[in-house]
């Protein structure tokens, strides 16, 4: 194998569509980025969500990671494919990996595949693929937050992005059935030092991002009622645990106040913060201007079975919503369709009340399956072993199905056929992203030039997630993916802003004591 001076290292974030321009960085690339050894080089990034890999850039000998979720899975494993047929190492990771780490190695012509973390591992598996000995498997675990690699920002190609993002916490304490993430990150919030964070949000201020994406599993990684929970079993070394994160939060946003007045911080956060406003003035504060809250159901039926009873419902949904926005934070509503309490009435009745509890932007994703979940593997279970498949590939791992042939449905519901379904959620993000409601949403901005970029990102956002994920026929995939190419460019120009390379980072600075007042 060569050395170490003619060996690249790529590091590729597979897409079947490139749009050119994208919204968020995909911060894993600069992370893995940062984990390799100078002795390397620089890694080469490629991002296909802007421009597909140039395949003449890879060389016998040079070490190719890919991260796969479930969503891009098979376009990695076409790309691992095509970088081994030409001689490089193919190393898989990401969190498709971690849950089916044999998968990449009969369908991507994987030589390693990394599960868990990368932060520490990859530097080694790089250096067994130099020595042409590399291991099968590496488990990267659950890497402790001070040990969390900064991003290596200043491989970022210029004007691309429209937002940058930082992670604060990794793992979720909660355990909705929908996700993941708290069986693949862990139910104990690993939280990162706030100098740390604080110095990586400073460096892409200096490059002339304004915009950051909080990119966390769940930006409250402490509610009140653990705590309060906490208390009642006298377990004063979890209170005091429980207490010291909260306020490491507090400090986090403190310090946030402190940068330049025209950043906008957006985050991934549980409804539960709507009891605590103490905390939502501190987000205010921080300038942390929406957030993502997982709504998923409007009905006590649909919330109960995702698992997620801790929300309300009806029109005490609709007050717990606008506490948010009372308090200054801006909600993205998440609700899912397809649930076996849903009815035709659920789709009127869930755009009704995103209206009406203000949300500035909503998501309206059909119930799929994924895997790692706790739906997941009640479907699997419920499929048993002579399955429906499509042209061989069991429905059960639909994400090796092409895109086109892929069923938009796959748990079948009681009461709505698949194109029924489709149809309405459709329709929902049709009218919610209308332009007149677009338009009327768009004055909680300050200016006109924030309202227009308000227009077009909820424009843009509505092509990326609703035209090209929910429409079953390719030529309007394609001309969906083809308009929200030509949105992404003047949406990109409003987000930018001119680089401070001067910028100071803010010293510390000690909350006031009240902003850690606890319930008693």
């Amino acid at each position: 194998m060569p050395s170490h001076d003619h060996m690249r290292i790529h590091l590729v974030n597979p897409s079947d569509t490139s749009f050119g321009t994208a919204v968020i960085t995909p911060r894993w690339l600069y992370v893995l980025a940062a984990a390799t050894a100078q002795s390397f080089g620089d890694p080469e990034i490629c991002d296909e969500t802007l421009k597909q890999l140039d395949l003449k850039r890879v060389r016998p000998g040079d070490v190719v990671g890919i991260g796969i979720h479930t969503g891009n899975a098979l376009r990695g494993y076409a790309v691992g494919r095509a970088v081994r047929a030409r001689g490089a190492w193919v190393v898989f990771g990401g969190i498709h990996s971690t849950l089916y780490p044999e998968e990449p190695f009969e369908h991507g012509g994987a030589h390693s595949v990394v599960k868990g973390d990368g932060d520490l591992v990859w530097n080694r598996v790089i250096r067994e693929c130099a020595a042409g000995a590399p291991e099968r498997i590496y488990d990267g675990g659950r890497v402790d937050a001070q040990d969390f690699r900064q991003a290596r920002w200043d491989l970022l190609p210029p004007d691309s992005y429209m937002w940058a993002s930082v992670q604060t916490v990794r793992g979720c304490a909660k355990h909705c059935s929908f996700c993941s993430v708290w069986r693949t990150d862990g139910q104990r919030p690993r939280q990162r030092g706030t100098d740390s964070v604080i110095e990586e949000i400073v460096e892409l201020r200096r490059l002339g991002f304004r915009f950051i994406a909080l990119a966390d599993d769940n930006f409250y990684p402490v509610t009140l009622t653990d705590i309060a929970l906490a208390k009642r079993q006298n377990n004063r070394a979890r209170v005091d645990q429980l207490q010291s994160m909260r306020e490491e939060r507090f400090e986090l946003m403190e310090r946030l106040s402190e940068l330049p007045k025209d950043m906008t911080f957006f985050t991934q956060i549980t409804m539960e913060a709507a009891e605590d406003t103490s905390f939502l003035d501190a987000m205010k504060n921080a300038r942390i201007r929406g957030a993502l809250v997982g709504v998923e159901a409007v009905t006590p039926e649909g919330l109960k079975s995702v698992y997620k009873d801790f929300n309300l419902s009806g029109d005490d949904l609709v007050k717990q919503l606008k506490t948010f926005s009372d308090h200054g934070v801006h909600v993205l509503g998440s609700f899912i369709f397809g649930l076996p309490s849903d009815n035709p009435d659920t789709f009127d009745a869930t755009q009704d009340l995103a209206q009406r509890a203000g949300l500035t932007f909503a998501q309206f994703v059909m119930l799929t399956p994924f895997p790692g979940t706790v739906d997941f593997e009640k479907w699997e279970k419920a499929q048993g072993e002579n399955g429906p498949t499509v042209d061989g590939i069991p429905l059960t791992r639909y994400w090796l199905i092409p895109a086109h042939k892929r069923p938009k449905m796959f748990m079948p519901h009681p009461t709505m056929n698949s194109e029924e379904m489709r149809a309405r959620t459709q329709r929902v993000w049709d009218r919610f992203y209308s332009l007149a409601s677009v338009w009327k949403r768009s004055r909680c901005t300050p200016n006109l030039r924030a309202r227009l970029a308000f227009v077009f990102i909820s424009k843009l956002y509505r092509q990326m997630y609703a035209s090209t994920g929910i429409t079953t026929d390719s030529a309007r995939r394609n001309r969906a993916s083809a308009k929200a190419r030509w949105l992404a460019i003047p949406c990109r120009k409003l987000f930018q802003a001119r680089p401070m390379p001067e910028l100071q980072i803010p010293r510390t600075k000690t909350p006031a004591p009240e902003a850690f007042t606890l319930i008693p």
